[in-house]
């Protein structure tokens, strides 16, 4: 799979999502990811995560072997700016 791959289903799956992924190994299984979306306010560390997981539809299962998120509301994104 590739990054721009994974960005897609998950701008698809979180409307108004900034994400930036990459690609960890090189190999296409291990990837790295920064969400930002305005889906996260008030919304735990888990929460975030499943609603990220929830947009890749079942890739996790067989495509992706590992994923790294960061998950940021954009008033958190400004701040760590």
């Amino acid at each position: 799979m590739r990054p721009d791959e994974i960005e897609g289903l998950i701008r698809e799956g979180l409307p108004g999502t900034t994400v930036r992924v990459s690609d960890e190994t090189g190999g296409g299984d291990h990837f790295q990811a920064v969400v930002v979306s305005p889906a996260f306010a008030g919304k735990g560390l888990v929460e975030r995560h499943q609603l990220v997981y929830a947009s890749l539809q079942g890739a996790m299962a067989g495509r992706i072997h590992a994923l790294s998120l960061r998950t940021y509301t954009p008033e958190e994104w400004t701040a760590q700016q």
